[in-house]
């Protein structure tokens, strides 16, 4: 008989365990590897049995980021709007563009840009920022990511209610355009999503991504119109350029928004066909490309 003092062999099986691998036994007892990579469809049924928690979780972080400012949420307007300010400045009165109703197309783009950069800055950090919490629980880590995305989407409801306060003061009156703001931004969610599941993963391997994000970020901005029209100055551009340019994912969300609020601003008042084809292919192709790229390194997130 052995007693607590009597060495114990646990890694050799013994009785009818005898001659079995420890694959054998591993299937044999119910055993799986801590930590495996789930098949595709039962992540996504665990992500979707956790998705209050995303949702507590987004809620909860948006409260607690403005905390110690004095003005709290406050920021979450003002911020865009000093960026609106500026810009107006520089394009607005320095170097005046040709835009009808400057400051509404200004101001769509200002909110609409910085929608995409924030959730694309913090897809880029969720999982580095957050590895107390990966190592702690067990969770699909997707779930982090997609709540850095709700919780940008909480902030731009926030900006869009002032959004269309500086669109009536332009005197734009509300029509039934205005309601195609509602699948724009559905939309823009799929394909910020996305975005933020790819660059989760790049960012929780690559830890200098999160420094390079900020000029890349600020490059797209220049290139997307923000705060100029794309189509009055590339008109004498090769091709290849004006087809880049038309297919810009920052570009088609926020045309798409600015033809809601002021439809008279587009050439016949209306938008080319294939720019909610575009739309619909970048929201689409970005969330289903970014899901299971970030799925494939799901049992790899937090470890080393």
């Amino acid at each position: 008989m052995s007693t607590l003092s009597d060495p114990v062999n646990l890694s050799t099986p013994r009785g009818s365990d005898a001659g079995l691998t420890p694959k054998q036994l591993a299937d044999k007892y119910g055993l799986t590897v801590s930590g495996r990579r789930p098949t595709l469809g039962r992540y996504i049924k665990e992500l979707w049995a956790r998705r209050h928690f995303i949702v507590a979780f987004a809620t909860a972080r948006l409260v607690a980021q403005y905390s110690t400012a004095k003005l709290g949420q406050v920021w979450q307007v003002v911020t865009p709007l000093l960026n609106c300010v500026v810009y107006y400045v520089v394009f607005g009165l320095i170097l005046p563009n040709k835009v009808d109703n400057y400051v509404v197309f200004l101001c769509v783009g200002v909110f609409i840009f910085q929608f995409i950069q924030s959730a694309v800055q913090a897809g880029t950090r969720s999982i580095s920022d957050n590895l107390g919490l990966i190592r702690a629980l067990h969770f699909p880590r997707a779930s982090l990511p997609i709540a850095f995305t709700i919780i940008q989407l909480q902030q731009l409801m926030i900006s869009m209610v002032v959004l269309v306060g500086i669109v009536l003061a332009n005197g734009l009156m509300p029509g039934m355009s205005w309601l195609l703001v509602i699948p724009t931004v559905l939309l823009l969610c799929l394909f910020n999503t996305g975005v933020a599941l790819i660059m989760a993963r790049i960012g929780a391997k690559t830890s200098d991504m999160a420094q390079l994000m900020p000029f890349i970020l600020r490059t797209w901005m220049y290139l997307s119109g923000v705060f100029y029209s794309i189509e009055n100055n590339i008109e004498k551009w090769p091709t290849w350029i004006q087809i880049a340019t038309d297919v810009n994912p920052a570009s088609v969300y926020m045309d798409l928004v600015r033809f809601a609020f002021d439809p008279s601003a587009f050439n016949r008042g209306a938008l080319p066909p294939h720019v909610w084809m575009v739309a619909t292919a970048w929201a689409v192709g970005a969330f289903l490309f970014g899901f299971v790229f970030f799925w494939k390194s799901e049992e790899k997130y937090g470890r080393g």
